[in-house]
């Protein structure tokens, strides 16, 4: 790789707040950023230990990581998380908004919970609150910081189930009633293609502020599934297979770098060919 290239994704002393950052994926976006010299904050519910979670990161990696407690349907704590950012660097350079509630379906049995007929209220105002509410929080708070300074980038971490419908037939359990049936829930689908919709409005909004927004659609990720589960959905992949955990980490880093730089209100979709089929 030349220099020019290299300069292309290189986000150094850039400031990175990830949210959900201390989970599965987030760390992996986190991982990316630090190596391109960029500096992440992990930004999740105390539960997941965020703050040890960038302590050991930043150990096992040598490079600075942040890590805060902060819950992002609350807008005071969103603002606690900008001050304590600013307070540490000066500015905010990045957002990845990655945090989403995704219940296990495929490990479920004998329940029927997540049926539409069936899904909690509560449920889904849990659901929307943190994968849309949040965003928008974050977005208006920390999104807000980064337009009164004219530069930034915003990332929404979307899903392949932002493109097109679960397919059910995923979780079916044989010899288990029809209204029995487990289901991907309604919420998962509604928050990821809500992500697309914040996307391009603010893509559009503030494309005079110097920030770029845009999304990125990932497919299922393995992780220790039911083979069973994981056979039928590699089948209707057209690689054949789930993703590996650090196969978005190159989409990532595209999205929140200089590589990128024409491109706003789009949504990058990494689902190993399903959405074409």
């Amino acid at each position: 790789m030349n220099e020019s290239t290299e300069r292309l994704f290189d986000l150094s002393d850039r400031v990175a707040v990830i949210t959900g950052g201390a989970g599965l994926l987030g760390r992996k976006h986190a991982e990316v950023i630090a190596g391109a010299g960029g500096i992440p904050v992990l930004a999740d519910l105390p539960a997941a230990q965020p703050i040890q979670v960038a302590a050991e990161m930043s150990q096992r990696v040598a490079r600075p990581f942040l890590g805060f407690e902060a819950d992002i349907t609350d807008a005071g704590q969103v603002e606690a998380l900008l001050g304590h950012v600013l307070s540490k660097f000066g500015r905010i350079d990045i957002l990845v908004n990655n945090a989403a509630n995704n219940p296990k379906v495929e490990s479920a049995v004998g329940s029927a919970w997540s049926r539409l007929e069936n899904f909690p209220l509560d449920a889904w105002e849990r659901d929307l609150a943190v994968g849309l509410t949040g965003a928008f929080l974050c977005c208006k708070i920390v999104g807000g910081e980064m337009a009164r300074r004219g530069k930034g980038v915003i990332v929404n971490v979307a899903s392949d189930l932002a493109v097109i419908a679960p397919d059910q037939r995923l979780y079916r359990q044989e010899g288990t009633p029809e209204d029995q049936q487990p289901a991907k829930p309604v919420t998962y689908s509604v928050v990821k293609t809500g992500l697309l919709g914040l996307t391009r409005y603010l893509a559009t909004y503030w494309a005079d502020r110097g920030i770029r927004v845009n999304a990125i659609s990932p497919g299922g990720v393995f992780g220790g599934q039911p083979e069973e589960f994981v056979a039928r959905l590699s089948n209707l992949i057209p690689l054949a297979r789930m993703a590996h955990q650090n196969e978005y980490q190159g989409a990532i880093l595209f999205l929140c770098s200089d590589a990128s730089s024409y491109m706003t209100g789009s949504n990058l979709v990494v689902d190993g060919g399903r959405s074409c089929w």
